[in-house]
């Protein structure tokens, strides 16, 4: 009887656990740099959102002649305010969701800016929700 060659062509475990060793190895080295710049993109954008914020609120100035004060807060570009003139607003000027930073935090809205004076300020206080912070906590300011 002829013997038939048996020979497997596969890998052993110890060439696979030796692969898996080598991949993990590259991924914690090259995952932090990939993923180190997301809060600053972040950021980025949540500038980028309060730019859209800044426009519906100047929308909202030629309409009806003035800034939200503090007790209405951005509320007003979503809604009409109650004691607006009829035809005045023009709104709504934003979505809700657009009041809301990329943290899911809302914007601080200030009538009489302390940042920009003369003007109001929208604040958006960083992935923490509080004052002061660095980093992804740190707060933004409009310009």
């Amino acid at each position: 009887m002829k013997r038939k060659n048996n020979k497997r062509k596969a890998f052993t475990l110890v060439e696979l656990l030796v692969v898996v060793l080598i991949i993990t190895m590259l991924a914690a080295f090259v995952a932090p740099r990939m993923f180190s710049g997301i809060g600053k993109t972040k950021a980025d954008l949540t500038k980028a959102k309060m730019a859209i914020v800044e426009n519906a609120l100047a929308r909202f100035y030629i309409d009806c002649g003035r800034y939200p004060d503090d007790s209405e807060g951005l509320e007003v570009l979503v809604l009409p305010p109650s004691d607006m003139e009829d035809g005045k607003w023009h709104g709504p000027y934003l979505k809700r969701s657009d009041l809301v930073d990329l943290w899911d935090n809302p914007y601080i809205y200030v009538a009489e800016g302390e940042y920009n004076p003369g003007s109001f300020d929208l604040i958006s206080l960083g992935a923490d929700a509080m004052d002061g912070g660095e980093g992804d906590n740190m707060d933004i300011y409009n310009d």
